[in-house]
């Protein structure tokens, strides 16, 4: 086996002119379907968790000085960070069923030429 033609040829595959596949289109539909409710939520989940850590922080007295005031703020502001983290899946799968609606007609007629093309 000659490695000096098969390196030239993954070369010349790699500058080669790329034709757009069905499966590749696919899978980008796929994705853009998929990628808003994921953005949303790592980022409501990140904010939230967050703000369920601030809260403890303040209930705990580790930051604030401990006093009461700030022990009942840390304790109001810990149950919004503990709503936040509870909504974040229902939210992701509202938005998820949304978002696959919105594509779901493009998704399918594509799967299907590509299922019937033998």
């Amino acid at each position: 086996m000659n490695t000096d033609k098969i390196y030239a040829e993954q070369i010349a595959n790699e500058y080669a002119a790329k034709e757009a596949s069905k499966v590749k289109a696919l899978k980008r539909l796929d994705a853009k379907a998929k990628n808003p409710a994921n953005i949303f939520t790592y980022t409501f989940g990140v904010v939230s968790s967050l703000v369920l850590g601030v809260g403890m922080c303040l209930a705990m007295g580790v930051i604030g000085g401990g006093t009461a005031l700030m022990m009942g703020l840390g304790i109001a502001v810990g149950c919004v960070g503990i709503v936040g983290v509870g909504v974040n899946y229902p939210l992701y799968k509202k938005i998820l069923t949304r978002s696959k609606s919105k594509y779901a007609a493009d998704i399918i007629k594509l799967a299907t030429e590509i299922a019937n093309e033998e």
